[in-house]
């Protein structure tokens, strides 16, 4: 009788191996000078130079629930863009320029081609970023995972010179603050919008056309988050400060990044919210309130600067709009939103 073995026990090497073979062109086409070996090694290696004094910046995130969303739609390419674009956005806040970035897929049962369509996401951001798809893990996990389950997290390594960092701690009150629009829901909120559309049972309306938003549903929701690094490198010696809005909306991110004892005025009538989230909204019944407190509503990052650069800001973005102000707050809510 023969004894046990790992692909028995649902744990194939060879589905491994092959993953590893579709795997490592992808992360060679993101590779510059900087990288010091190549695929395979125990540790990406990685060599800093060009800065005086580098302050190392990093992050680490997932992309929720749309994963859930890919996998009913059977497309797994733009959740690798969202990965990394989250990811290199979260380090942009401080000035930093990205370096390189680590992936961590695992499955229930790998699937090789699945597992290459999520890296070549990756590998196309990591490519329009500059950043270096350095190294990565892939897992097999029966018993953990199940079905058509996947795992995906992120790491990211930045850098920026420590008299160059932006941690908005010389924003004071009157400084202007100005928006750049989302590309829809990023990757929060997705739990929500699952339930409001019944995705889990029915997800038939993913693939149907959407007259308010001229695409299917679908493709509205898989959207990727929006990369903000090749638009603002310019703009970063205007700035004070910066703040990413992820999950918890615009009341959630932008206290962050302001000192204690300032607020941020929002002027609610200077963006139209997208039309993805009034349908989010309608089909789900669900508030005002909730509505700015779960998602972005079409503010995707906001860049604090003073108010006499406000036009020297504007001229290197356009799309840029005056979104608010920063006020003085001692007590209550730190946002607030004037007008409708």
């Amino acid at each position: 009788m023969a004894g046990e073995t790992y692909a028995a026990a649902g744990v194939d090497p060879e589905r491994a191996r092959r993953a590893k073979e579709l795997l490592a062109p992808l992360a060679r086409s993101t590779f510059t000078p900087q990288v010091m070996g190549d695929v395979g090694f125990f540790g990406g290696l990685f060599r800093l130079q060009g800065y005086r004094d580098p302050v190392l910046v990093s992050s680490t995130d997932g992309v929720g629930t749309k994963l859930k969303l890919a996998t009913l739609m059977g497309r797994y390419d733009t959740v690798g863009v969202d990965l990394v674009n989250q990811s290199v956005n979260d380090v942009l806040v401080a000035g930093a320029t990205p370096l390189f970035f680590l992936d961590y897929i695992a499955m229930g049962r790998l699937q090789p081609e699945r597992v290459a369509e999520l890296v070549r996401g990756m590998a196309e951001a990591c490519r329009a970023a500059g950043c270096v798809l350095i190294g990565g893990e892939t897992a097999e996990m029966p018993g953990v995972y199940q079905g058509e389950d996947v795992e995906l997290v992120g790491f990211v390594v930045g850098a920026v010179e420590r008299d160059e960092v932006l941690d908005g701690s010389s924003i004071q009150e009157g400084d202007a603050l100005l928006g750049l629009a989302s590309s829809g829901p990023h990757t929060n909120g997705y739990s929500l919008i699952r339930r409001v559309f019944e995705l889990d049972r029915d997800p038939s309306s993913l693939g149907r056309w959407t007259p308010e938003l001229g695409c299917a549903l679908g493709d509205a929701l898989l959207a990727p988050h929006r990369a903000y690094y090749p638009l603002l490198v310019p703009a970063l010696p205007l700035l004070k400060g910066m703040a990413h809005i992820t999950g918890g909306g615009l009341s959630g991110n932008l206290p962050r990044v302001l000192p204690a004892g300032l607020g941020a005025q929002i002027d609610r009538g200077s963006w139209e919210v997208l039309p993805l989230f009034r349908l989010i909204q309608k089909a789900g019944g669900v508030s005002e309130e909730e509505m700015f407190r779960v998602f972005n509503m079409g503010v995707g990052m906001v860049l604090v600067c003073s108010p006499d650069r406000v036009d020297a800001l504007r001229y290197k973005l356009p799309e840029a709009w005056v979104l608010g102000k920063v006020v003085r707050q001692e007590s209550g809510p730190r946002l607030y939103f004037k007008g409708a």
